[in-house]
């Protein structure tokens, strides 16, 4: 069971094969969530909870004119990101951050798009959607995705694996980004898979 906490924070070797495990465990969720993003209009993009790097090197991808940065609070994470998006960050188009998401190290109103793959699951969730809205410039969306929507048991078996995993329903996570001043709040689901696009009122 050890080995699996470095689903929340990689750590170690183990979190390293962790991280790398996440760029092929988490495609399926990606392509799923992926199909909600906008189309463009989009120059600057964040990943919060980046992991291995995958999505990162997805958005450099999907939109070939933005500059991408990646946020992850695990050192072995940024570094294994940083190792797979090298050659963009060495064009200057991508950045990897070690921080948290619930001080995110960024200043207000940077990205017009902020993705969350598989990751919320360990956020501080209100501080982190915070946060996400506070960086997100105005018109900006918000896309999250898990693997579990909170329906059944498979979640909570997760739950039971891995210290300070929380696993939400599409109604809890839609009462939170509310709160949170969120707008457009749009879930699409395949179960078990959830996808939540949000975006941050133009007006307050």
């Amino acid at each position: 069971m050890r080995f699996f906490q470095n689903c929340r924070k990689p750590t170690g070797f183990g979190g390293r094969m962790m991280a790398k495990g996440m760029n092929t465990g988490h495609r399926g969720i990606s392509d799923f969530g992926f199909a909600f993003a906008p189309e463009g209009g989009v120059s600057d993009v964040a990943d919060f909870g980046c992991g291995g790097g995958a999505n990162v090197a997805r958005l450099l991808s999907r939109y070939p004119g933005a500059k991408v940065t990646g946020l992850d609070y695990s050192e072995v994470s940024v570094d294994v990101s940083a190792k797979l998006n090298r050659a963009a960050i060495d064009a200057g188009r991508c950045r990897i951050v070690q921080g948290d998401v619930s001080a995110a190290p960024f200043e207000d109103g940077s990205f017009d798009l902020v993705v969350a793959c598989e990751t919320i699951y360990f956020w501080p969730i209100e501080k982190g959607f915070a946060e996400v809205h506070r960086t997100l410039r105005p018109g900006g969306t918000f896309l999250l995705m898990v693997e579990f929507d909170g329906k059944g048991d498979r979640g909570k078996k997760w739950e039971k694996r891995i210290d300070g995993m929380r696993v939400y329903t599409a109604g809890e996570l839609t009462a939170f980004l509310e709160r949170a001043g969120f707008s457009d709040i749009e879930p699409h689901s395949k179960n078990p898979k959830l996808a939540i696009s949000a975006r941050r009122p133009v007006s307050p």
